[in-house]
């Protein structure tokens, strides 16, 4: 059965996604259109460009994430100066690994920008702070910025999607002014946007199909806020989470793999390979459960 996929996002957690793509092999699932925010956009433009769950997931276990880690040079040899271009540059990191990692696993399969695919296909969810709203690329690249999606990098796209914050340094958009945006996670606004695919008045094609990275919506542990550190942390989650859990509630619980991760850091780019593998093997046993029963 042809289905359409949406991946949430959760930084290092996406290895659980690995599991879920082999259950849904193993069920005769077959990918259509795919979209993701955050970590689940690279699997989404990956899958999109052509790579097979297969070869995703013999690529994903041999990655080491440390490369992506790429601080200024004089962060290297002033660690303090970090601080100073979290504060000016608002991230740590500078992404540009990512970008060319993505690049690169594109370009062997022949894709460069938007043009190279289906039109449809592949969409990818990011933050505009400046102009303070959520993006899905390339729909929306004409109507906001005045940009041809032909002309669009995906690689460019994924990495705006997967720039978390005071983490990776944001990218910058120009647009129809000469103000240019500040872009950033995607799952800022919409951690998961199941709702992608859904057009008014209009019945989907296909199923679609969402993979989340967290518990149900009825299984969410209460934060424990205690001091400023608490306090900023829960307002970043609840900024994430407080769109799709009401739209998840009142719509599409019912259509949505849920992989209760626990005790991982989202950021943490030296993650152990037992740790991914568990991760592989958890969201391999959620697909399997729901989809003994769906659709």
């Amino acid at each position: 059965m042809k289905i359409d996929v949406v991946f949430s996002g959760g930084g290092v957690k996406s290895f659980a996604f690995l599991g879920a793509l082999e259950s849904m092999k193993a069920h005769n699932l077959e990918l259509e259109r795919v979209a993701g925010t955050s970590a689940g956009s690279i699997i989404a433009g990956l899958l999109a460009v052509g790579y097979s769950p297969g070869e995703l997931d013999e690529m994903m276990k041999k990655l080491d994430l440390r490369e992506f880690l790429d601080p200024p040079l004089i962060s290297k040899l002033l660690p303090l100066s970090k601080w100073f271009y979290l504060y000016f540059k608002m991230g740590i990191y500078k992404g540009d690994c990512l970008e060319e990692w993505l690049y690169n696993c594109l370009a062997e399969r022949n894709v460069y920008t938007f043009r190279d695919l289906k039109p449809g296909y592949l969409k990818i969810v990011v933050s505009d702070l400046s102009l303070g709203k959520l993006v899905v690329i390339p729909d929306d690249l004409e109507r906001v910025y005045g940009l041809d999606p032909n002309h669009f990098l995906i690689a460019k796209a994924i990495r705006m999607s997967a720039g978390y914050p005071y983490f990776f340094m944001p990218k910058k958009i120009s647009g129809k002014t000469s103000r240019r945006s500040v872009i950033v996670d995607g799952g800022l606004l919409s951690n998961y946007p199941l709702w992608v695919f859904d057009k008014p008045n209009e019945r989907n094609l296909r199923p679609v199909l969402g993979i989340k990275l967290s518990d149900d919506i009825e299984n969410t542990d209460p934060k424990k806020i205690k001091n400023v550190v608490d306090l900023s942390q829960a307002l970043f989650k609840t900024m994430k989470q407080a769109h799709d859990i009401r739209y998840i509630s009142t719509s599409h619980q019912k259509n949505t793999i849920f992989i209760p991760i626990k005790r991982v850091d989202t950021t943490n780019f030296r993650i152990e390979d037992k740790v991914k593998k568990q991760l592989i093997e958890l969201g391999k046993e959620s697909a399997d459960v729901f989809l003994t029963s769906w659709p």
